[in-house]
């Protein structure tokens, strides 16, 4: 019997200003990806909405306050992240908030910038510049890494349906 699939949730939040652009963080302390820049969000945590998840992550990391009104969900990614280290990434567009973004965790942020979402700059993660030129192209759903990976073993040999 095989066991029943797991995955890890994150979420991301876009906080768009008026003239378009969007704010990105600068990861440092984390040990992972030192440097590189992505949207305000996080893992859930333990019997949290998706929604909730990207207000409570993106207070932390921000200051800003959203509230659910707020929130228009603009896209989900189904991401493998190494072979057994699969996640879904859900985007949300922050439509308004309260404050403005300050950076809350220096011991993981080296700094908040804002730049054009259509043009990240070249230190963007990877996974973050895909999931925004599916946005910019109103794809609300996507695959990352799952090309690069055999299929499951059975599913390969299953005959192609003749619809």
């Amino acid at each position: 019997m095989t066991s029943r699939y797991r995955t890890i949730v994150v979420v991301h939040v876009l906080l768009r200003r008026a003239d378009g652009q969007v704010l990105f963080l600068q990861r440092a302390g984390t040990g992972d990806a030192a440097g590189q820049l992505c949207l305000p969000g996080g893992h859930l945590e333990d019997g949290e909405s998706v929604v909730v998840g990207a207000i409570r992550e993106t207070a932390e990391e921000t200051g800003v306050e959203l509230s659910e009104t707020n929130l228009e969900f603009v896209h989900v990614v189904h991401r493998r992240h190494g072979h057994d280290d699969p996640r879904l990434g859900f985007f949300f567009l922050a439509t308004g908030w309260q404050g403005q973004p300050v950076n809350r965790e220096p011991h993981k942020c080296a700094g908040l910038i804002w730049a054009d979402p259509a043009q990240p700059p070249a230190t963007t993660i990877a996974y973050t510049v895909a999931a925004l030129e599916q946005i910019h192209s109103g794809r609300p759903f996507s695959l990352d890494g799952w090309a690069e990976h055999s299929p499951p073993a059975g599913l390969a040999q299953l005959p192609a349906r003749d619809d």
